[in-house]
């Protein structure tokens, strides 16, 4: 089994600006929609409990650019597991330009997410659910 999750995607017109290639906020975006894969292939009991009280509140999300990318490209987000604490989980994330020639690093991010509960006028922190650290648990 591989060290990472993997979401694929092709880049369209939609996710380019004028110059043609990938705007930046699309990368981010691209983060979560990983994320949120991942707890439907690999932890649905987590997605059952957002709909109770459990909340996943990003804390911090970061990505650092290495190449371009341009409308077609396929890629590959690559998520990973960097840091499981009691309440806090962060992810690492590899974007991969997959190509004739290979695959290419194009960028690389990484996020923080604080597990919740309550409702949302007095959410605390709560303990990262136990589905979701085992789903984890290869990926570390």
């Amino acid at each position: 089994m591989s060290k990472y999750y993997e979401y694929r995607h092709t880049v369209g017109f939609e996710e380019t600006n004028m110059v043609g290639n990938v705007y930046y906020v699309n990368y981010l975006r691209w983060q979560g929609r990983c994320r949120e894969m991942f707890l439907k292939d690999r932890a649905p009991a987590v997605l059952a409990d957002l709909q109770q009280d459990l909340k996943l509140f990003t804390l911090r999300v970061d990505c650092e650019f290495f190449a371009e990318l341009a409308a077609f490209d396929e890629l590959c987000i690559r998520m990973r597991l960097t840091e499981l604490a009691q309440t806090q989980v962060q992810f690492g994330f590899d974007y991969v330009r997959l190509d004739e020639s290979g695959e290419t690093l194009v960028a690389r991010g990484s996020q923080r997410v604080a597990c919740m509960r309550g409702p949302n006028t007095r959410t605390i922190p709560a303990r990262v659910p136990e589905a979701l650290a085992k789903a984890l648990q290869p990926y570390a």
